[in-house]
């Protein structure tokens, strides 16, 4: 199977992505197929203090529940709270409305801990 591993995005070994155009963070496409239906997402609040690599919520499955963690240290700017009523976003679309938070303020120092999409794509295969 095929996952959706946009090139322009940055990957935890956790499965998390980060886009450092909007500041986005979410889960990859091959972390919600592993999950299977997504029913919950709890999310840290605005203004939360995020380090790289911190637990920052949970995503819960029919399958599992998950800890989620942040890929850059930073503060939380904005929550999807479209997740609240429609956690399948998560599923749907992992890259585009299922994002999960932004996050300002961050060190691009911290990219250099994170995986390309070449090395995460080769760590999921």
């Amino acid at each position: 199977m095929s996952f959706d591993v946009p090139s322009d995005l940055y990957y935890l070994e956790s499965h998390e992505w980060y886009d450092p155009d909007t500041g986005r963070v979410g889960i990859s496409d091959f972390a919600q197929d592993e999950l299977g239906d997504v029913v919950f997402v709890e999310l840290p609040d605005e203004g939360d203090e995020l380090a790289q690599d911190d637990q920052f919520g949970v995503v819960e499955s029919i399958k599992a529940v998950s800890d989620l963690y942040s890929p850059v240290s930073g503060e939380v700017s904005d929550t999807n709270t479209d997740l609240e009523d429609a956690p399948e976003l998560v599923n749907d679309e992992p890259f585009g409305d299922g994002w999960m938070l932004e996050v300002e303020g961050v060190d691009e120092s911290d990219l250099d801990d994170l995986l390309t999409a070449e090395e995460y794509r080769e760590q999921i295969e």
